[in-house]
């Protein structure tokens, strides 16, 4: 016999709100939540709409189906709920589900579990989200970081391979790892953390894109409060903290989502519209009201309870079309016969509309690799509403670019310049990430083409064009100094490498750069407007050089950039500028320091009244080998008064 007692958190208001598709704080509704007053223990709630019976198994009635059955709600809703006396945070449980159909039974996690038993067991756990932040001061001031006029460099990573445990070169915790990412970051001038997802997954090699518990950090570095804490110490040394996110499919393991209730609940019941054929992982029925709940309740999730300040929405352009990696015949036309995804498209909306209306202050990221319009223009003029896009297109270009030998650059120099063509199409963060050094494809410096000398200066030389490029920044781990090995989950990063020169000044200058880009307003104040950039020459292709500007909003502020993509040194280089004065050589990629062979400008050059390039004056500068240089025009003391 049951001795669950009939209670209930939800409201006739939740129930009309969680019917028509409006509920988007289900995490405090739905799931386990301890009830800590005089009648201790925890109430259950769990969405269920074609169960026969669900009760809650667990250790502590001895996994015994019958002893805590759960009642379901008499309004049609499908939520079925209880209160079983006496369970505390860090109780296991699953829920026991017997369909009406098929004679199905299964042991489910709980959807909305905060925490989960370390993979390889399920068991969801029951446990309260209680902690003491102390990152008022950056919450306060947010916005000023998060600003689409600000400077954002994103240091990818995926916590459980960027440092070992140096004891037994296990995982780290969350805790431990927050005190050494801190110390680096800031080292490195980042202002900002992305996280490969960190929410619940069963298959580690995953890196964590195949989700099973999108209200729960994984187990496997520690509880919530410990997470609690890595975000709140970045939050303490001014970093930002943005974390990858899957709404777009989710794995077969039975004991997720999967088949829930003995019907395709979460997911579309025709392959053709519910099977993922890249991941084998099934994709989420967008046109359900309670599965958009759920998923935008889950993008609040972590923006309320742990403060995050951007999702990084993943595989945006799988949820856009319903023939995206299938063959003719493989899929379903729209109710119109497109191929557009109506329903992912209104979710994606609402999801972002959601998002900034309860956080303006708040980043939505879209990694989006097609020619879809206006993804990152606001929902009321058209657009899916993320604040920026993933920049696919240069990041394939430039790749490819710096992959060929230099003799035959100068016939793909469009590759180059093309980008800046739609740069201002959308709000690009031009990614360098975990994509690109995974699955074969080596690591960013083997990529590069040339001898070993020209590889490094070819790295140098890519970041120093990506900082100077129109949009925000995202480097992953590794990348920073020039790791040779591809990426792997189940190691750590060649930290030993910084014992190497070439490795130690690949390093330096990223954190030069950082600190460059973020010190530089006409590096980041005007990345999305037109207006902040300027070519000075694009046309030199023979002999693989670009010169541009970038421009704040303040009158004559600016940073010239000039680019040599070959090995070959050019001396008395004339270049136009805008304005007379001396031009201080800001950075220069080819100095000793970051392993260059030394050629430069003995800090800066003075412009002469000599036409070039369309501009009114010019300077004569050295030009290194496979080299970029930073320019800015010094102040004369009148105008500095």
């Amino acid at each position: 016999m049951s001795n669950t007692r009939v209670t209930s958190t939800l409201t006739d208001h939740d129930i009309y709100l969680f019917k028509e598709g409006n509920h988007f704080r289900l995490y405090d509704k739905l799931g386990a939540h301890v009830v800590k007053r005089r009648k201790k223990g925890t109430h259950f709630a769990v969405w269920a709409p074609s169960a026969q019976s669900v009760s809650v198994v667990g250790d502590f009635n001895s996994w015994d189906r019958e002893a805590n059955r759960l009642a379901v709600r008499w309004d049609g809703s499908g939520i079925w709920e209880g209160f079983v006396p006496g369970v505390g945070t860090g109780a296991l449980y699953k829920l026991h589900v017997v369909s009406r159909y098929y004679n199905y039974k299964i042991d489910k996690g709980d959807p909305f579990a905060f925490y989960w038993e370390q993979p390889p067991k399920t068991a969801s756990v029951v446990w309260d989200l209680d902690y003491q932040w102390h990152d008022d001061k950056w919450m306060r001031n947010r916005s000023e970081h998060n600003a689409l006029e600000k400077p954002i460099s994103v240091y990818e990573i995926h916590l459980g391979s960027w440092l070992r445990n140096e004891v037994n070169g296990g995982l780290p915790n969350y805790r431990d790892a927050a005190r050494k990412l801190v110390e680096y970051v800031r080292e490195m001038g980042f202002t900002h953390v992305e996280l490969l997802p960190i929410m619940e997954h069963p298959f580690y090699g995953s890196w964590g894109y195949q989700v099973v518990g999108y209200f729960a950090p994984t187990s496997r570095y520690g509880s919530p409060q410990d997470f609690m804490f890595l975000v709140d110490y970045l939050h303490q040394n001014g970093i930002g903290v943005i974390l990858d996110w899957v709404p777009s499919h989710f794995p077969t393991d039975e004991y997720g989502l999967a088949y829930f209730d003995g019907t395709h609940l979460y997911e579309h019941a025709d392959p053709r519209e519910g099977l993922h054929p890249d991941w084998n992982s099934y994709i989420f029925n967008y046109g359900r009201n309670e599965v958009r709940n759920f998923l935008i309740s889950s993008a609040l999730f972590w923006l309320d309870k742990y403060h995050v300040d951007g999702i990084r929405v993943d595989a945006v352009a799988s949820m856009l079309y319903r023939d995206y990696s299938r063959k003719d015949g493989e899929w379903i036309p729209n109710r119109f016969g497109g191929r557009e995804n109506l329903e992912a498209i209104e979710f994606l909306k609402r999801l972002n509309e959601t998002v900034y209306r309860e956080y303006p202050d708040v980043q939505m990221i879209a990694e989006e690799s097609t020619a879809w319009p206006m993804v990152s223009r606001p929902v009321y003029l058209g657009g899916l509403g993320f604040g920026m896009k993933w920049n696919m297109g240069w990041m394939h270009d430039t790749l490819i670019y710096f992959s060929r030998d230099s003799v035959h650059r100068k016939y793909h120099h469009d590759q180059l310049t093309f980008s800046i063509w739609y740069a201002f199409y959308e709000n690009f963060v031009l990614s360098l990430s975990h994509d690109e050094t995974t699955h074969g494809k080596g690591s960013l410096i083997s990529k590069m083409a040339g001898d070993d000398w020209q590889r490094f200066a070819n790295l140098r030389l890519l970041f120093g064009y990506m900082y100077a490029h129109p949009g925000k920044k995202l480097l992953f781990m590794g990348n920073e100094f020039a790791q040779w090995q591809e990426w792997s989950h189940d190691r750590g990063l060649d930290w030993q490498l910084l014992d190497y020169a070439p490795h130690k000044g690949i390093q330096k200058w990223v954190r030069d750069l950082n600190r460059t880009y973020r010190q530089e307003r006409a590096l980041h104040a005007r990345d999305f407007e037109p207006d902040g950039f300027e070519w000075i020459d694009f046309g030199n292709w023979a002999e693989s050089v670009t010169v541009f500007l970038r421009k704040s909003k303040r009158p004559g502020e600016s940073v010239l950039v000039v680019c040599n993509f070959t090995p070959v040194s050019r001396y008395n280089y004339r270049i136009g500028v805008p304005s007379l004065g001396f031009w201080r050589e800001l950075l220069n990629s080819d100095a000793q320091e970051y392993g260059g062979s030394g050629h430069g400008n003995f800090g800066g050059v003075k412009a002469r009244s000599e036409p070039c390039h369309g501009q009114q004056h010019s300077a004569i500068i050295t030009l290194p080998p496979l080299a970029v240089l930073f320019f800015k025009r010094e102040k004369t003391s009148r105008e500095n008064t």
